[in-house]
């Protein structure tokens, strides 16, 4: 068993977080105790009386003994030998990483030496780093994402600055990074931050602001028409004649646009640039990039790479590349990697465009879980394909047409597990709705509810600093000054019906509560995605309650 401190030093530690750990101590059989940092004087609990606790220097003193005694044993003495150790393989396992829990019971990750071999051999083509360029993270480093990654970076003589969620933006401005690598929600508060900055502008640099932001969107909804990275899943190729018609009118709009594109470089974006680096790419991954965001940073000139993988892939399986970086996508396979998609029913090969579950293999697939050969046989199949769990298609292959650029790159649309089924029979995706509704300001976190119900729901962590202004703007109407639940619950309904029109289903109920969803709470993963079942059994009550 593993102890680390929430990132703080074991005398500085949280009353809650010791207690937690406690907890969590008493209710497992651990043979021994490995303290990450801190020093062992402080574990001074009960709860670990009579349990062995081993810091850094009792494990590398206990290896040094271990070997000695192998080397140097008397029965090999005797013989006039000595011990020799079997060299290291490709296929021997290298580490153990543990999942996040959220498909169940965490379980050991097997990655072998050849696993995290093949990612430092090809991360190069996603990001074509050199000697020198600085790279900020803010993952925890024991995370797969954030471990292939440092692997990559320190092979090629690359610069990494560690920061945190509070440090973030000052980091940023101070070390001015050439890459970012993070998780998605890293990008959401940027963009959020952003935007805040804009609306507390004066009202006509905020208007100009915003219109020319308005104008850069536009101007790159036209060039991904003329240069074929239109996403579509339809594998019927778009007439000669329509194409051409919209590839003229599109080259008419972007050169009408760029000349307003280039005049926001120069008023908005360098601001923007100047505040948080990022000068060749943002790497996101461990999670879905809302569209909006997506579009966002592409339009004012910042590129955001989104890529794909799991802790048993070892874990990045494709990525955008710099060259062909199509929004909505998580690109192409890496080198060594293939990727189908099946029906979830029957498990048959499904052409491109077609939805299904994703199915993984080639060598950056894990050897296994650790000590658990029945969910090892559930995730791997005889001829070495891992089912991933997710939903998504492949973008079918074009010659010519919007989408001539898009063809065999993965799209992404869900978890499986993830899917709600109503009682009406219909089945939805709440990634697609939770991103439309993140979109409104006055809305912090949302998990939309509704398994074996008749309609849809949700959890909703508002954005209080918003919503108090917002019901200040309100109440100068209607003369309500107060900011009762009733208010509360009416702007949030507003805002949801506001950022959902376009959605194919629609909130019911909503549980506002005030407690985010954070890694410290539990709430959490490691990569900032909503743990469902925890907050589910969490609100369970409320929920109740909310359908009634």
């Amino acid at each position: 068993m593993l102890l680390e401190e929430q990132n703080l030093p074991m005398k500085n530690c949280s009353k809650y977080t010791v207690t937690q750990k406690e907890s969590f101590i008493s209710r497992i059989n651990a043979r021994f105790i490995v303290l990450l940092w801190g020093d062992k004087s402080s574990l001074n609990s009960k709860a670990v009386m009579d349990i062995p606790v081993y810091d850094y220097n009792d494990i590398t003193e206990l290896g040094r003994e271990n070997r000695n005694a192998l080397c140097y044993s008397s029965e090999l003495f005797e013989q006039g030998q000595q011990g020799v150790f079997e060299a290291i393989g490709p296929e021997d396992v290298a580490t153990l990483i543990y999942t996040s829990g959220t498909g169940g019971t965490p379980k050991g990750v097997m990655l072998t030496h050849r696993n995290l071999l093949h990612q430092i051999n090809n991360l190069w083509d996603i990001v074509p780093a050199v000697p020198g360029d600085r790279f900020l993270s803010m993952l925890p480093p024991w995370h797969a994402y954030e471990r292939s990654t440092e692997y990559f970076i320190f092979t090629h003589g690359i610069q990494q600055v560690y920061t945190t969620v509070k440090h973030l933006k000052a980091d940023l401005q101070h070390h001015q990074p050439h890459y970012i690598i993070s998780v998605p929600l890293v990008y959401e508060t940027l963009y959020s931050s952003i935007q805040r900055q804009i609306s507390a502008s004066p009202p006509a640099r905020k208007t100009v602001a915003l219109a020319l932001i308005k104008i850069s969107l536009l101007f790159m909804e036209a060039k991904k028409i003329y240069e074929g990275t239109v996403l579509s899943n339809s594998p019927v190729k778009p007439s000669f004649i329509f194409y051409m018609f919209n590839y003229l009118r599109a080259r008419i709009v972007a050169a009408l646009l760029w000349p307003l594109h280039n005049l926001a470089k120069m008023l908005v974006y360098k601001k923007i640039h100047s505040s948080i680096g990022i000068s060749k790419a943002g790497i996101s991954g461990g999670g879905s990039l809302p569209m909006h965001v997506d579009k966002f940073f592409e339009a004012i000139g910042i590129k955001v790479q989104n890529g794909y993988g799991l802790t048993e892939t070892s874990p990045v399986v494709a990525a955008r590349r710099p060259f062909c970086n199509v929004l909505g996508t998580v690109g192409h396979p890496i080198k060594h990697t293939e990727i189908k998609i099946v029906d979830i029913e029957t498990g048959e090969v499904l052409p491109d465009g077609s939805k299904g579950i994703v199915k993984i293999k080639g060598l950056p697939v894990m050897k296994g879980y650790y000590k658990n050969p029945s969910a090892t046989n559930k995730a791997l199949d005889l001829e070495g394909w891992f089912n991933t769990g997710d939903i998504g298609w492949i973008a079918p292959h074009h010659a010519t047409g919007p989408s001539r650029k898009c063809g065999g790159m993965l799209v992404l649309e869900g978890r499986a597990k993830d899917t709600i089924v109503l009682t009406t029979g219909e089945n939805v995706e709440p990634a697609e709705l939770e991103e439309a509704a993140s979109r409104s300001s006055l809305i912090d976190q949302i998990m939309v509810i509704g398994q074996d119900r008749r309609r849809l729901g949700a959890i909703i962590v508002p954005n209080n600093d918003e919503v108090v202004e917002a019901a200040k703007r309100k109440s100068s109407l209607d003369g309500n000054n107060g900011l009762a639940k009733d208010t509360v619950m009416s702007l949030l309904h507003a805002e949801l019906k506001t950022w959902m029109a376009g959605c194919s289903f629609q909130i019911g109920p909503i549980l506002v509560v005030d407690e985010p969803f954070t890694i410290d709470n539990g709430l959490m993963t490691p990569t900032m995605k909503i743990r469902r079942d925890k907050v589910a059994a969490k609100y369970q009550s409320e929920i109740e309650a909310l359908y009634k």
